[in-house]
């Protein structure tokens, strides 16, 4: 073997001992893209490859909201101890980690009464002794679609004429105009006062 096959040899043994190496250490989400609704809750769960021989004093974790205006810390962990003080103010007391999923390597954060400004790209960077690696997901919150739905309103024209005029109000506003007779004009709105019929 002369001198540049020698080197050659070397060269490919590095690369391959260094995709070895990189290679056993991984972090991916079990979902790229969540979708909830404000005031709800929703779990966020990344996981990472584990060493049996390992302790989790040897792993740093660090996950943070990221958008366009700022980063935010949503977890951290410290040499195996979790870091609450660091966490962003806007998820105080909303955020609950599975301690036992991290042993097993899993980061599963219970996320609480969500907001609509808690949409954005979540990024999770973990580093142990025997590798590092990151993953990210996007949530969307979608603001909550609950306004107290009014019921039918009752409007009688002057009883001469025998019409009653039904409304139904909300986001698609519509009149329906009945021909009525006075006597069933009158059973009509007692009927609707006395039932919670949608129309």
């Amino acid at each position: 073997m002369n001198i540049w096959e020698k080197m050659i040899c070397r060269i490919l043994l590095l690369i391959i001992l260094t995709s070895c190496v990189s290679g056993s250490f991984v972090v991916n989400v079990t979902q790229t893209c969540y979708q909830a609704e404000e005031n709800h809750n929703i779990t966020l769960e990344w996981t990472f490859t584990t060493k049996p021989d390992r302790s989790t004093k040897t792993l740093n974790v660090l996950c943070e909201l990221i958008t366009e205006r700022t980063d935010s810390v949503l977890y951290r962990v410290q040499e195996g101890v979790e870091v609450s003080e660091s966490q962003d103010e806007k998820f105080s007391g909303r955020v609950e980690s599975d301690k036992d999923a991290l042993r097993e390597g899993r980061i599963r954060l219970q996320l609480f009464r969500l907001r609509t400004d808690d949409s954005g790209l979540y990024l999770c960077e973990l580093n142990t002794d025997y590798g590092f690696g990151s993953a990210r997901c996007r949530l969307s919150i979608s603001a909550s679609d609950d306004p107290k739905r009014p019921s039918p309103t009752v409007n009688t024209q002057p009883e001469s004429r025998g019409w009653l005029n039904l409304h139904r109000l909300g986001s698609e506003c519509s009149e329906a105009v009945v021909n009525l007779n006075n006597s069933d004009a009158t059973h009509l709105a007692a009927s609707l006062e006395a039932t919670s019929i949608i129309f």
